[in-house]
């Protein structure tokens, strides 16, 4: 065993010299850890700012494990060891930081993505803009998110000699290794395609209000792979990502959020027209979810003993359409019902007596 004359003249074994070295380099990372973190608290109490805890949140995890490994590499060029030791430790060492820093990456990502949210906020009526950007801010970061996690997989495989011997056998056939994999992955490929379409292209966003196989829902979250569909009775629609780009469906935002809602009653041929648009009026006048774009009464058809009333309001989005209408269809009957029973539907019988 080796020894060191610099302690008070007493010799130190090198082993212990380089614990020593390993223990100060990672206590000085805890430290700064500590140092930078207590800023960052600092400056929240003081300077109320949303980034800032975004930035606490998301990254004080990768950056207490990535200082002293950084640090710790750094000490290793001045540790003295067996050269097939030395290079046994340097690549761990390697592969955690490179793994660490593959999560500062993400945390980095979903950081900008905490700042895009809060400016662009969904809690608001006209939310064209902000739908637009989520739904891309969303493809973007899954796609980045999913590159840094292959990138990171092949610089570790890569840093063993025996995977880069196999990388190199493997060259001589991936021409036909490619052909073999595209046919493979042709419906994956072809999914990873529609979400860049769907994601520039826009036919859906995010909290679009759509109508799909029947369902009337809100787009929840947009996949790679997959679109999932919160349907207004909290069940979850889940469709391949495709769809979208194969096969019709309604979007009811997608060009603004501003809706027409609709209203059939049927009456007897006795009703009072322009009583039931004065009523309608009244209705709407008073009530918060009317835009006051829209307010008509219309005669749509004709039956043998009914007709058909039409009666169409406006509203600022679905939801609040949906409630207007159900307002106004209660309002409606009760009024007719009370003030004009005689056109409520009925069936007319014609008897008379033979002499």
């Amino acid at each position: 065993m080796e020894y060191i004359d610099d302690f008070f003249g007493y010799p130190i074994p090198q082993f212990v010299q380089n614990l020593i070295l390993a223990a100060a380099a990672i206590l000085f990372g805890l430290l700064l850890k500590f140092i930078l973190r207590k800023t960052f608290y600092f400056l929240a109490r003081i300077w109320p700012n949303f980034l800032i805890n975004s930035v606490i949140r998301r990254m004080n995890k990768p950056v207490a494990f990535f200082l002293p490994l950084f640090f710790l590499n750094i000490a290793l060029a001045f540790m003295v060891m067996k050269p097939y030791l030395a290079k046994q430790i340097d690549r761990l060492l390697e592969i955690a930081l490179t793994v660490n820093f593959a999560i500062l990456l993400i945390a980095t990502i979903k950081v900008l993505e905490d700042y895009f949210y809060h400016k662009y906020d969904l809690n608001k009526e006209d939310n064209l803009k902000e739908r637009k950007i989520r739904t891309q801010l969303q493809f973007v970061r899954k796609f980045i998110i999913s590159l840094i996690i292959l990138l990171t997989a092949s610089i570790i495989l890569l840093s063993f000699e025996s995977m880069r011997k196999i990388g190199s056998g493997l060259l001589a056939g991936v021409g036909i290794g490619g052909i073999i994999i595209g046919f493979a992955a042709q419906k994956s490929l072809g999914n990873l395609l529609a979400g860049f379409q769907i994601a520039f292209t826009q036919p859906i966003r995010i909290d679009d209000v759509l109508v799909v196989e029947g369902e009337w829902g809100r787009v929840e979250e947009i996949t790679l792979t997959y679109v999932v569909l919160n349907i207004w009775d909290q069940r979850r629609l889940i469709l391949p990502i495709t769809y979208f780009i194969e096969k019709p469906f309604q979007n009811w935002t997608r060009v603004s959020s501003e809706l027409l809602g609709t209203v059939f009653l049927y009456f007897d041929y006795t009703v009072p027209i322009p009583k039931l648009r004065e009523q309608l009026t009244m209705l709407l006048s008073t009530h918060p979810l009317w835009d006051k774009r829209v307010n008509v009464v219309q005669v749509t058809d004709n039956k043998d003993t009914t007709v058909e009333v039409r009666f169409l309001m406006s509203a600022r989005n679905s939801s609040q359409a949906f409630d207007l209408r159900c307002f106004v269809r209660e309002e409606m009957i009760a009024f007719v019902r009370e003030n004009y029973p005689d056109a409520l539907p009925k069936t007319r019988l014609d008897y008379k007596a033979h002499p």
